[in-house]
């Protein structure tokens, strides 16, 4: 718990860490060209939910 304020503050923050998270977790056995695509693919889905502009 450190740096935060409560057990409450900590337990929201986990909670939406995790979820982000296996987002952008790497597969298991997965090439480069693979990972690429995946993490592309992620990068776009976080993109459509936080509403950022996919072209950075």
């Amino acid at each position: 718990m450190k740096r935060f304020k409560s057990a409450g503050q900590a337990q929201r923050f986990l909670s939406i860490h995790d979820q982000v998270g296996n987002l952008l977790r790497r597969p298991a056995n997965t090439n480069a060209a693979a990972h690429r695509q995946s993490r592309a693919e992620a990068i776009k889905i976080w993109a459509e939910v936080t509403g950022l502009a996919a072209g950075f």
